[in-house]
């Protein structure tokens, strides 16, 4: 009986719209949702990371290196091997050229994805869409390769063309620097069935409650995925994480 009213008492709101009057504040429900999560998310793994600055009164952004530094020292702890390194975000290149700049290893891959014409949409309060747009940067390093374009438009075939090299046993390292809340989650739930245990993730704006985060607590609930804490820097800005 209480199934029945329940699906009565659902269709009813349904049809007369009710809840139509909250749509416009519906933005403000799903933060408030997710700031809820990220709030008790750091609660409860905050002394889990090995390397964690919280709390900080401001931020430097030019410490998120410490995270840096904590992921290559991890993935590099049993000498200079060959890793696999994807960066979705490459803006001016300055995370993708640290590190090629520490992984010397000739057989490792440097694979940048960005629009280089700015964000594809607005990115909260204060970026809009177009803002931060970059030229593609030259480097002399045979290694490495960016592809330009949406990850949405791009992504597959580049999956589908280096399927064997991301299947092989080098180390992966995905590096989220995208923003928003849709290309982090495309890019996540496409190199899922490619991430194995001992790979590195790591967020650049991880603490943003309804854009990296959001995209991150999806992920790890529809897939199952156990991400181990490794460092956290500005406040839970910067966040990595191993693969289990």
């Amino acid at each position: 009986m209480f199934r029945k009213i329940n699906s009565f008492c659902k269709d009813i709101l349904i049809y007369s719209r009710l809840f139509y009057l909250l749509h416009p504040f519906r933005k403000l429900f799903l933060f408030l949702y997710n700031f809820s999560n990220l709030t008790a998310w750091t609660a409860n793994n905050r002394k889990n990371f090995r390397y964690n600055d919280f709390f900080r009164v401001s931020r430097n952004y030019q410490d998120r290196v410490k995270g840096f530094e904590k992921a290559f020292d991890t993935c590099n702890a049993q000498g200079d091997v060959p890793i696999i390194y994807l960066e979705f975000g490459v803006a001016s290149g300055a995370s993708f050229k640290w590190w090629m700049a520490h992984s010397a290893n000739s057989e490792s891959r440097f694979y940048g994805f960005d629009t280089f014409e700015g964000l594809p949409e607005n990115w909260g309060l204060f970026y809009k869409k177009g803002d931060m747009s970059h030229a593609v940067e030259e480097i002399e390093d045979s290694r490495h390769q960016f592809i330009k374009g949406l990850f949405q438009d791009t992504l597959g075939n580049f999956i589908n063309e280096n399927k064997n090299e991301l299947q092989s046993q080098k180390r992966k390292v995905i590096h989220l620097d995208a923003d928003l809340f849709t290309a982090t989650l495309f890019a996540l739930t496409q190199l899922a069935p490619y991430m194995k245990k001992g790979d590195i993730l790591i967020f650049d704006e991880f603490s943003v409650a309804s854009h990296e985060f959001f995209a991150f607590d999806i992920f790890q609930k529809s897939f199952y995925t156990k991400l181990k804490p490794l460092s956290a820097v500005n406040n839970f800005y910067q966040c990595s994480f191993i693969v289990e």
